[in-house]
């Protein structure tokens, strides 16, 4: 896993992922992201560096994981099991701080490139997270706080909200100006008295900064992962405008109760600093803004809908598309042909061959040339023939 920069591959050999994770096939989505987490930081090759085993443990957790996160593939598994996942789709991701410096140099390449790289988080931020050792900042609401964060570190806020501002709703967001790479992270309270990662968005590029929201409005909010659009496009390109929705998936947590809350910044640069801008915003002086977002994200769902059943049309007069020139250059091949036939035959008829005219040519010459030998011989009065009778004739004449 750790030298591996295309991330996680399919384990050598597959078990079940309800198994694998220790859940159900009723567990809830929360239920298998708690029993993931606490494997994955169990296997974590930061964590197990002498212990070949354990890396091969946690690309099973990853990969299982990898499947019972996502809905769809969820659904295909519980119908036909493995066949019925395409293996080369499989989502994974990597973790920077085990790669090593030539590793890191390639993904960070890959990345500006374009191709879409899935970064895990630190198991060391992880664990001094489970632990509560980590120093936490308070952000009140209506307030911003700017930083830079070290590469695979993580810097932890306190967002404490009352009653009113819970059923207002809050929304967080960071962003870049430096356009650096980071992700924002939410986390619960754990039993033991740390904190659990529940949610994490990675920063997208928008405009000319990059940013990260985590929007608990009380009505269900979709995130846009954008590694799914790259992944489905790549393997279909001529159906990329239909994947672009695709990516679009329900956020966990839709809304918070009173109390504090722990959110942080984890530095996802591959090299340097990740700058960033953190803000808590309570959405009661936002009304207008959360319901416009409301009405975009129905309008979304309702055009991924639509597109599904395009889509199939689309695919539909593609193929008939297909067919009709395939057809069309068959026909025009055949027309040709027999256009050329045609001409041949004339051409038998108009043009005489080249055998037959030296043939001619030659007969003709050796006629003239029988001719004149006839025409000379003896038998004939050829030119002895006349010296002969002249010679007669003069004979006579003197007798």
């Amino acid at each position: 896993m750790g030298s591996n920069i295309e991330g996680p591959s399919t384990p050598s050999n597959r078990r079940d992922p309800y198994e694998v994770l220790s859940v159900t096939r009723d567990s809830t989505d929360q239920e298998i992201k708690t029993a993931y987490r606490k494997l994955a930081l169990k296997y974590h090759p930061d964590k197990n560096a002498s212990n070949p085993e354990a890396s091969e443990l946690f690309k099973e957790v990853a990969y299982s994981y990898s499947i019972l996160s996502d809905p769809e593939k969820r659904r295909q598994y519980n119908s036909a099991g493995f066949e019925a996942l395409d293996a080369d789709s499989m989502d994974v991701e990597i973790d920077l701080s085990n790669l090593g410096t030539v590793n890191t140099m390639f993904a960070a390449l890959f990345s500006k490139l374009g191709v879409p790289i899935k970064t895990t988080i630190s198991a060391n931020v992880l664990e001094e997270a489970l632990n509560g050792t980590v120093t936490v900042r308070p952000l009140p609401i209506g307030t911003s706080v700017s930083g830079k964060v070290e590469k695979q570190c993580a810097h932890f806020f306190g967002v404490t909200i009352n009653e009113q501002q819970a059923q207002s709703g809050i929304v967080i967001r960071a962003t870049s100006t430096a356009q650096s790479k980071f992700k924002l992270l939410y986390f619960e309270h754990d039993a033991n008295g740390g904190y659990g990662l529940a949610l994490q968005e990675d920063s997208e590029k928008t405009g000319k900064v990059t940013s990260a929201g985590m929007y608990f409005l009380h009505f269900q909010v979709y995130r846009m992962d954008s590694t799914v659009n790259a992944l489905a496009m790549a393997k279909d390109p001529e159906g990329a405008f239909f994947k672009r929705l695709e990516g679009l998936q329900p956020c966990e947590v839709s809304e918070l109760k009173p109390g504090t809350h722990i959110f942080a910044v984890y530095g996802d640069n591959f090299f340097k600093t990740a700058s960033y801008t953190i803000e808590a915003v309570c959405a009661q002086s936002h009304e207008d803004t959360t319901q416009k977002l409301m009405d975009i994200e129905a309008q979304i769902l309702r055009k991924r809908n639509e597109l599904h059943q395009f889509e199939a049309e689309y695919r539909k007069a593609v193929a008939r598309y297909q067919e009709v020139t395939d057809r069309y250059t068959i026909e025009k091949q055949s027309v040709d042909e027999l256009l050329k036939q045609r001409d041949n035959i004339h051409s038998s008829f108009t043009i005489v061959k080249s055998s037959i005219i030296s043939g001619s040519t030659s007969n003709l010459s050796n006629g003239s040339s029988s001719k004149i030998s006839g025409e000379g011989s003896p038998e004939d009065g050829g030119s002895d023939g006349k010296d002969k009778s002249g010679k007669k004739k003069w004979f006579n004449l003197k007798s």
